[in-house]
């Protein structure tokens, strides 16, 4: 960076971030340091007053970071909210900012879009997701819209839409919605700008399968949705000029001489793009596919225990060296290497202890 006319080197380190289930007069936001060389936490800080924040999405250009709280309206009924924080990298602390009001609902999943001008909350509880604003000096601003979906499936956890997460994708022009409820995927055209999301388009999948998370392919016109109540991933082609996904294949989760109970939560890519991982809670394992680079279609490689109960969400490390999961039950967030080859994955003994994790983020922080 020029500055004064002189160059200055800007150095940026990687630190995690952990969500949990939480009561608000208990820690339920954690900050770690990441050590790059062998994947371990160390925990720097952590913030009580939060009411189960057990999703987050850090802001890399102003150190600032966004998690999802349970609260309640001036009517006393259960809303969902978000809470912005700004994260001080030289003294690892964390300092709330300020808290809104998202959803007349409960809130389980919160994302940014690409310019960071938007916070999108996902509310399985209530079948909304929500829009706010990001004000310039970092804070949350007042809800902006909250759109509600009708609908219903075949299973009996899909008596209602249940929104459970927002993408968007790497173009910035569309959010994709992955309804748990519809067995659908909404597309709607994202208006930054204007602080809105305009419904664009939707596409089915099969009955009982359950979407709850979806990510986009880094190169190839494809992405992945992973499918919580028929435990199987779907992969999608994706014609990102019209903002329309298709159906390519459906593939299990889950080992063929596995008959137990089961549901998934998270899914990844690795940073090149070569590898699938899917989160499997019951069988308590992640599943490692390799990526067909020509058909985006999936192999399955192995299904690597993940040493805790009720696996939830993951984070693969900005290199791609190491994958970390955050078993809820297991109340631990445990360490594996990665191969770069062939995408398994090898416990390095090293582990965070924290009560009910869910939810971990990577960010760089300067």
């Amino acid at each position: 960076m020029l500055l004064g006319g002189a160059y200055v080197v800007t150095t940026r380190q990687i630190f995690a971030f952990i969500g949990s289930y939480a009561e608000a007069d208990g820690p339920g936001l954690y900050a770690c340091a990441y050590d790059e060389q062998t994947g371990s936490l160390k925990l720097l800080d952590q913030a009580s007053g939060l009411l189960n924040p057990t999703f987050l999405v850090p802001n890399e250009d102003n150190n600032m970071l966004y998690t999802i709280m349970e609260h309640k309206d001036a009517d006393g009924r259960k809303s969902g909210a978000a809470a912005a924080f700004r994260f001080d990298p030289a003294e690892g602390k964390l300092q709330r900012i300020n808290d809104e009001l998202t959803t007349p609902a409960t809130t389980c999943h919160i994302t940014l879009d690409r310019t960071h001008r938007l916070a999108v909350t996902s509310s399985y509880h209530g079948g909304l997701l929500g829009v706010s604003p990001i004000l310039e000096d970092g804070r949350i601003g007042p809800s902006a819209e909250v759109h509600k979906h009708e609908g219903s499936s075949v299973h009996p956890a899909q008596t209602q839409a249940r929104v459970h997460s927002v993408i968007v994708d790497p173009n910035n022009k569309y959010a994709v919605v992955s309804d748990l409820g519809m067995d659908k995927l909404i597309v709607y055209k994202l208006d930054a700008p204007n602080h809105r999301l305009v419904p664009h388009g939707e596409t089915s999948i099969a009955p009982g399968s359950g979407p709850r998370h979806f990510v986009f392919h880094p190169e190839l016109p494809y992405a992945y949705g992973i499918n919580e109540l028929s435990s199987t991933i779907t992969v999608y082609s994706y014609d990102a000029a019209a903002g329309k996904l298709a159906v390519v294949q459906t593939i299990s989760t889950l080992p063929e001489n596995y008959d137990g109970d089961n549901a998934t939560a998270d899914i990844h890519l690795s940073p090149d793009g070569k590898f699938v991982y899917g989160s499997n809670r019951g069988h308590d394992s992640v599943a490692v596919y390799r990526v067909d680079s020509g058909s985006g279609r999936l192999s399955a490689i192995e299904y690597a225990p993940t040493l805790g109960g009720h696996p939830r969400n993951f984070g693969v490390s900005p290199d791609g060296r190491f994958v970390l999961v955050a078993n809820r039950d297991g109340n631990n967030v445990v360490t594996f290497s990665r191969d770069a080859e062939t995408g398994k994955l090898t416990p390095t003994g090293s582990e965070l202890k924290v009560s009910k994790p869910v939810c971990i983020r990577f960010a760089a922080f300067a």
